[in-house]
């Protein structure tokens, strides 16, 4: 097939680039070989996926249920994504695009609710790359819906561009070959947050946490505990509740009769939410001072002003980052023009990893997966410039190294506009919040 003879003048072309070769031409032994031995038969949805003028996309996102406000506006995050590349416009150039589409094909795209069930994003994730020949699956916010889809973009060998998810696992023990996280892991949140609470807070506080119990929950738990006890704190409570929890009383009764200076809420989305203004029922912030290791989207603005001022935490981004970044000026303005707000950290998420992605393949020339995921496994050499500035992928376990948002809520006099919710405190760089290599135990799979 004409992608599978393109690709190995296309391998060889790009492996040059990578600085993969000699003075006389001749690449690192058997790299070539194994790229051009790899090309010869079709893997995953390729080339089937690539045939026509069109390649399609599968994104799951939980649009029902205590995520849905998250997984709508991160819906929207690839919604804008795609129709700026597929027209070829000012923001597309801006990202290094050339044309309209990748490689002159127009990206065609499906959007299934996941219920913020592991097994319903993966029938959805099935039947993307079953039915419509899906070149890449992304989406997701949770942590388990990742991690499934996950195991199945490596099985199927479909890339997998990994939505919303703060688990280390993902990044972690659970990672894979085909997936690709943008979201800092709950590790380099909390490394990148315990410092300054500690500083603003002091030594020696008793801290009680809420744990929804699954693994984003027990990652952040973990992390943070770890991160805050070379400044003597310690853990007085640590509440597990199920992910489904809507009444909170027998938690936060646990809580509130702990003696803890600190509550660190780890609940997520309309949960965090809900356990905030129930916490404040049984006056917990009358006695200890709240911390959100992992703010969601629409938690500052759901919550009020009056319950968050002050509380600490990290964000994916924030909207504030357009005075440091042209690329999440361009998204604040144009997702405004579109839909009519101010994007949240979700939408960013869909938004930048499809850029990443259409980068990827436009560098390595190819939409043949293994190419792919090599080009990004490069890109420490090549950084990409994003909402976030230079960022890239590390070979080792394909963790995004992005800079951490740290970020305060203002009270209602501090803000001037519905917008302002929060400010910026730190930005922390990746390369100092990140896991060591081999910390969080990721062993990646096979490419072909």
């Amino acid at each position: 097939m004409n992608e599978s003879r393109e690709f190995l003048s296309l391998a060889r072309r790009r492996a040059l680039q990578l600085g993969l070769g000699t003075a006389g031409g001749l690449l690192v032994p058997g790299l070539f070989a194994d790229l051009a031995r790899a090309a010869e038969a079709p893997i995953g949805t390729w080339p089937a996926g690539v045939a026509g003028d069109s390649v399609f996309v599968g994104v799951t996102s939980p649009l029902t249920g205590p995520y849905s406000a998250d997984g709508k506006d991160h819906v929207k995050g690839y919604e804008l994504a795609f129709a700026e590349i597929n027209e070829g416009g000012a923001n597309a150039k801006a990202w290094g695009l050339k044309g309209k589409g990748v490689l002159g094909k127009q990206i065609k795209y499906g959007v299934a609710d996941s219920e913020l069930k592991p097994n319903v994003a993966v029938q959805a994730q099935t039947q993307f790359i079953q039915r419509d020949k899906a070149i890449m699956i992304t989406g997701c916010v949770s942590s388990a819906e990742a991690v499934a889809v996950e195991e199945l973009a490596q099985r199927d060998k479909v890339l997998n561009m990994v939505g919303a998810s703060g688990a280390n696992a993902t990044t972690g023990h659970d990672c894979q070959r085909y997936g690709f996280r943008s979201q800092p892991s709950a590790y380099m949140a909390c490394k990148a947050l315990a410092p300054i609470v500690a500083q603003h807070y002091g030594r020696g506080k008793k801290v009680a946490y809420l744990v929804p119990d699954y693994n984003y929950g027990h990652s952040v738990f973990r992390s943070f505990a770890a991160f805050t006890k070379p400044y003597g704190w310690t853990t007085v409570a640590k509440v597990v509740i199920p992910l489904a929890t809507s009444d909170y009383s027998s938690a936060l009764l646990n809580i509130a009769n702990s003696g803890a200076d600190i509550f660190v809420n780890i609940e997520f989305a309309a949960q965090a939410v809900n356990s905030t203004k129930q916490g404040a029922q049984f006056g917990i912030f009358k006695k200890m001072q709240m911390i959100v290791p992992n703010i969601s989207s629409f938690q500052g603005q759901e919550t009020g002003p009056a319950l968050m001022q002050g509380v600490f935490g990290t964000m994916d981004w924030y909207w504030k980052l357009e005075d440091r970044f042209p690329l999440s000026k361009r998204f604040v303005n144009a997702f405004r023009a579109k839909f009519r707000y101010t994007p949240a950290w979700g939408a960013n998420i869909g938004y930048m990893q499809t850029y990443i992605w259409a980068l990827a393949v436009e560098r390595a020339g190819t939409f043949y997966p293994p190419a792919v995921i090599k080009t990004l496994e490069a890109s420490k050499a090549n950084p990409f410039d994003s909402t976030l500035g230079k960022v890239w992928y590390r070979a080792y376990d394909h963790q995004l190294i992005r800079p951490v948002p740290v970020v305060v809520a203002n009270s209602a006099k501090q803000m001037k506009n519905k917008d302002d919710v929060f400010d910026i405190v730190d930005l922390v760089p990746g390369e100092q919040a990140i896991s060591p290599p081999a910390f969080l135990g990721c062993k990646l799979g096979p490419y072909t």
